[in-house]
Parts: structure tokens; C-alpha cells; sequence
């Protein structure tokens, strides 16, 4: 096999991992759950609370009743807006379900317990759940 051959291999080989990292489909310390799931989690209001990661205008145009807004970006300086939250299941969502997972990432990261939402707020939309803006 020629050199560039097996280089475009290993390039393939390196985008699929960042892909299958980025979605958290590999290497992911944290649960990720479905829309339905969280809804039911939420509705029962066992011991969760609600984190909203998008930006703010995301936020505005519609979001779930309780969700707390941090956008990603300013997660990591903002944990002590959490603390309360230490001992609670942190339901995680952003618009698909991408930003949720580098942000459940970083909340496991300093000790919390986050639920990733698949789908994201595309998902939760589908759900009984009450949207606000």
C-alpha cells in the first residue's frame, strides 16, 4: 500500500473517532438519555434540574419551564451557578443534542452527574413538556 494511502486512512480513521467523540457515541462518562425519557424525569421532578446550554437567543425563541441558561461557552466559569445542583441528576440540553454533550463533558468533569438529552431541544419539542419564552 503507498504512503498516501494508508495517510488518508489514518486521517479517515482520526475524523471518525472526533465525530463518534463529539456526539458522545465513544468515551462518554455521562448517560445519555431521549427526549421521553427526560420529560419523565422532569414531570416526576426526581431529583433534577434543568440545564439549558444554547445561546441566549436560542433561549429566548423557546425553552423548557425551569432550564437554567448557561451557554457552553461560559459553562466552565459559571459552575458555581450549579452548586446546589451537586447532588442532583443535571438534565443537559441544546438545540440537537452536540453543545449538550461537550457540556455534560465538563460537569462530569468537576463532579457533577449530567444527563445528556439526544436531540436536543429538536427532541424535547416533541415531548409534553411545557415550552416558555
Amino acid at each position: 500500500m503507498k504512503k498516501t494511502n494508508i495517510l488518508y486512512w489514518i486521517a479517515m480513521a482520526g475524523v471518525l473517532f472526533y465525530i463518534a467523540y463529539t456526539k458522545g457515541w465513544i468515551l462518554a462518562p455521562f448517560e445519555s438519555i431521549s427526549p421521553k425519557q427526560a420529560a419523565l424525569l422532569i414531570e416526576k421532578g426526581d431529583n433534577v434540574s434543568l440545564l439549558d446550554v444554547r445561546t441566549i437567543p436560542e433561549y429566548k425563541s423557546g425553552h423548557i419551564r425551569g432550564a437554567q441558561l448557561i451557554p457552553l461557552g461560559q459553562l466552565e466559569s459559571n459552575l458555581d451557578k450549579l452548586k446546589t445542583d451537586k447532588n442532583k441528576k443535571i438534565i443537559v440540553y441544546c438545540r440537537s443534542g452536540s453543545r449538550s454533550v461537550a457540556a455534560s463533558r465538563i460537569l462530569e468533569k468537576h463532579g457533577f452527574v449530567p444527563l445528556n438529552v439526544k436531540q436536543g431541544m429538536i427532541g424535547l419539542m416533541g415531548t409534553d413538556l411545557e415550552i416558555v419564552k
